[in-house]
């Protein structure tokens, strides 16, 4: 069902990036008014982050309130627990402040809460892993320029979620126990359409690298009680591209569209033996992995400063990657 969605959703969005070069060399009949850039209020799309930085002495707040739904449960280290319907609640909050012109930095803190049919749900909610980030602007857009806004920006995500020694309750992992580092690339630009309304676009890459972790007992990585070893997590490279049109100056439809390739996972050690028992080597590899997901979403701004996002992702199944949807309201507000 998820990958039928997907369809339409894809050949909409082809035709959008297709008269997007249009767009830029034909100019709007006269009759046609050029929309304003400040008579479009934006919150931006769901996923891909802005390359603008906030202004100094500025800040952003955005919490993202979601569920992730599939069949199985999910945890921080990507493993997949049984194949019961289950329903991934989680929030994620962005906090950036501007401390110099181009120079921005941010805390991302993220809890959780899971529950699996027929399954043990959290026994309560729990943190997940908190991050801390840091963006530097490079240019800047300028009407009639080619020129986009673009930005790097650098997040580390520090182990602050329970993953190892879960009991029996591999629900209650929302971290993965390791130090990740992720270097992005984001740029944002405007354009133009015939009927002179404003279609804003952004293009983001990441490549995320993470530190080996000492596992203990039942864990996010599918050990079980008495394994006693180290979980090397795979990098990770996502590409996001992502659409938002004004349709009038609160509302705007968005959508991303994104691909993400994660490599192979390698867990290894011992459980701890028995009575006069030998203590049997352990390895596991989760094989890397293939995602490809949209994230349609709508956006209304009461003012230019404040907005909600209302919208789903869905991720169809690839290679080593469930199908999800995953329904996500998102409030921004920037002073």
């Amino acid at each position: 069902m998820i990958r039928w969605m997907a369809v339409p959703m894809a050949v909409t969005l082809l035709a959008m990036t297709a008269g997007v070069a249009e767009a830029r060399e034909v100019s709007p009949p006269s009759s046609v008014v050029r929309q304003a850039l400040d008579d479009a209020w934006w919150t931006g799309p769901m996923l891909a982050n802005t390359a603008a930085t906030a202004p100094p002495g500025h800040f952003l707040i955005e919490p993202y309130f979601y569920d992730v739904i599939g069949e199985g449960h999910y945890d921080g280290g990507g493993v997949r627990r049984g194949a019961a319907r289950s329903d991934g609640f989680g929030s994620s909050t962005f906090v950036v402040y501007g401390v110099a012109d181009r120079v921005a930095v941010g805390l991302i803190p993220a809890a959780g809460f899971n529950t699996v049919n027929g399954g043990r749900s959290s026994a309560g909610p729990g943190l997940g892993d908190a991050g801390l980030l840091a963006q530097y602007g490079l240019t800047r857009f300028q009407a009639g320029s080619w020129m986009p806004t673009t930005a790097v920006n650098v997040q580390e995500n520090f182990p602050t979620g329970r993953y190892d020694r879960l009991g029996n309750r591999p629900s209650d992992g929302f971290g993965s126990g390791a130090f990740t580092t992720t270097l992005s690339f984001y740029s944002q630009t405007y354009f133009w359409l015939p009927n002179g309304r404003i279609l804003r676009m952004r293009f983001n890459l990441s490549q995320a690298f993470s530190s080996n972790v000492h596992v203990e007992d039942a864990s996010v990585y599918g050990t079980e009680p008495g394994f006693r070893g180290s979980a090397r997590p795979g990098s990770s490279f996502t590409v996001d591209a992502a659409w938002e049109y004004s349709l009038t100056r609160s509302w705007v439809l968005a959508s991303d569209v994104i691909y993400r390739h994660s490599a192979n996972t390698r867990v290894s050690g011992t459980t701890l033996p028995g009575l006069g028992g030998d203590a049997p080597a352990i390895k596991l590899d989760s094989g890397s992995s293939d995602a490809v997901g949209l994230a349609p979403a709508i956006e209304y701004s009461w003012k230019a400063n404040l907005g909600v996002l209302l919208g789903a992702r869905v991720i169809a199944a690839g290679r080593n990657t469930a199908a999800t949807i995953t329904p996500v309201l998102a409030i921004n507000y920037v002073h």
